[in-house]
């Protein structure tokens, strides 16, 4: 059984403050099943990456990013497209001086 957002979404940003980065909420989603997209800052590096859940070619959940791109502005721009196309989407931010984006289960790449 997969968790809420919202409790998916707290656990994250708990995980992210016991490791001593800063994890806050930018755009609530729906509670129960919205999509969540995760951006993790580089505080050394300046630089940051964005990772959405999507669906592996053997079906399991995993997350992926969706957008390679070293400009924080392109990554802000497909972040408002998603929430234009999904209102129920949720966006957090970490900021962490090793990039570290915290999430627990499959990374592609």
């Amino acid at each position: 059984m997969l968790l809420s957002s919202d409790l998916w979404v707290s656990a994250l940003i708990r995980r992210a403050q016991i490791e001593g980065a800063y994890a806050t909420v930018v755009a609530k989603g729906d509670d129960r099943a919205g999509s969540v997209i995760v951006k993790a800052y580089d505080t050394s590096t300046r630089t940051a990456r964005l990772f959405t859940e999507a669906f592996g070619t053997d079906g399991d959940r995993l997350w992926i990013q969706p957008v390679t791109s070293d400009s924080e502005s392109e990554l802000d721009a497909y972040i408002a497209r998603q929430r234009g196309y999904d209102p129920d989407l949720w966006v957090v931010e970490i900021e962490d001086r090793q990039g570290r984006h915290f999430i627990t289960e499959k990374v592609q790449g």
